[in-house]
């Protein structure tokens, strides 16, 4: 059975549009979850809203929506005024530009859709665009409405089909500077970071996404499999944190030698020779400081 569209509309570039669908990309169904129980009884806990300064219980009739001009002082916004302002949706998805890809900063990237066509009609001018994005090695920008909310969506192309990502807008991301202004520039020595190279080196790999395992996820369903089943559940005892380390270039020379260092070393000749040559020069110097003294 094929999934249930979240969106259905129409795919525009300039003249050329095609109807199309859009199936969110990502879910959490498979994400253990957990209910709030009463534990006498074992039956499921009810939320309720509640005044914060009366204490009374509020029904669904009371409750309403207001924004906070100061502690404790609500301006009500209406229903009907909010609807008043949202934007209603054309059901079209209007490309207005085509950008490189790596000038998109991924910090905007938010949530990510499959486009798909919608019907055999919609295919030929579907595999139009598809392709013709293709051949430029750009994505797309356009915009689209969501649940009320106009949005910048990101689109390319994905297989036979299109992955549309829409995009924080620029209030929505933290300047970098507030978190890294106060980080220092501690002088580094080249050996530290020719060291520290090697030891990515041994790392190296593709991305693969299949190699990745929810540790904590595996560890819950493991935990509810064996408490459902009257398992006894034993507690683990806390490991020891291990010290801070207080040498730096130790500690890359034992990550390096850990990780077979002398064959990653072996792979860069010059930087080899370099070092050695290095190590030569400061053994001549050593000497002649020796005769002269």
């Amino acid at each position: 059975m094929a999934p249930r569209a979240y969106w259905k509309g129409t795919l525009k570039l300039s003249l050329v549009s095609c109807p199309v669908v859009l199936y969110p990309a990502t879910t959490a169904a498979e994400k253990t979850r957990f209910h709030l129980i009463n534990r006498e009884t074992g039956n499921r806990l009810k939320q309720q809203m509640i005044d914060a300064e009366t204490g009374d219980v509020v029904e669904s009739d009371q409750k309403g929506r207001g924004y906070e001009l100061r502690k404790g002082k609500y301006v009500e916004i209406e229903p009907e005024e909010l609807e008043a302002v949202q934007i209603e949706s054309n059901h079209t998805i209007d490309i207005e530009s085509f950008v490189p890809s790596e000038e998109i900063d991924q910090r905007y990237l938010n949530h990510p859709y499959y486009i798909a066509p919608d019907g055999k009609a919609a295919v030929d001018a579907f595999a139009v665009i598809r392709d013709a994005m293709k051949d430029q090695e750009r994505v797309a920008l356009a915009k689209i409405v969501l649940t009320n909310r106009e949005h910048i969506m990101a689109i390319e192309p994905l297989g036979k089909g299109l992955l549309g990502t829409t995009l924080r807008f620029p209030y929505e991301l933290r300047d970098e500077g507030e978190f890294f202004g106060d980080i220092k520039s501690p002088k580094i020595t080249k050996d530290m970071v020719e060291l520290a190279g090697h030891i990515l080196q041994t790392k190296a790999a593709h991305f693969d996404p299949g190699k990745f395992k929810d540790e904590y996820e595996n560890a819950l369903k493991a935990l509810v499999k064996r408490k459902a089943s009257g398992k006894k559940i034993e507690l683990p005892e806390p490991e020891e944190r291990p010290s801070n380390v207080v040498n730096l270039m130790d500690a890359l020379k034992q990550s390096l030698k850990g990780r077979g260092g002398k064959k990653a070393a072996k792979s860069h000749p010059r930087r080899a020779t370099g070092r050695h040559g290095a190590a030569k020069k400061a053994h001549r110097s050593t000497a002649r400081h020796r005769k002269a003294g």
